[in-house]
């Protein structure tokens, strides 16, 4: 029998809310952050969330210190950042 992959056995990430000015559609922003290291998951009226592997936090910190899309908050839950950008939770699909 395998063994059951633990919570600390997991890759651990982070979530960093971020502010983007000019991108009209979510495959624009996605094609624009190709190159840094990070998942977009939400995209609300010039604000969006980030997940990044918690080994390429400070480097993407770095990154979006400035530019297109610029850093506002992190933390290592997605509800915090959520809260902080004042973004709403989607309903869930059943």
């Amino acid at each position: 029998m395998a063994k059951k992959l633990t919570k600390a056995l997991r890759g651990k990430h982070r979530w960093i809310g971020c502010l983007h000015d000019g991108f009209a559609s979510r495959d624009a922003l996605e094609k624009h952050l190709t190159e840094i290291p990070v998942k977009l998951y939400d995209m609300v009226d010039g604000k969006c969330i980030l997940k990044v592997s918690h080994s390429d936090y400070e480097s993407v910190k770095a990154i979006l210190s400035e530019g297109r899309v610029v850093s506002q908050t992190a933390s290592g839950k997605i509800k915090l950042v959520r809260e902080r950008l004042g973004i709403v939770r989607p309903p869930r699909k059943r």
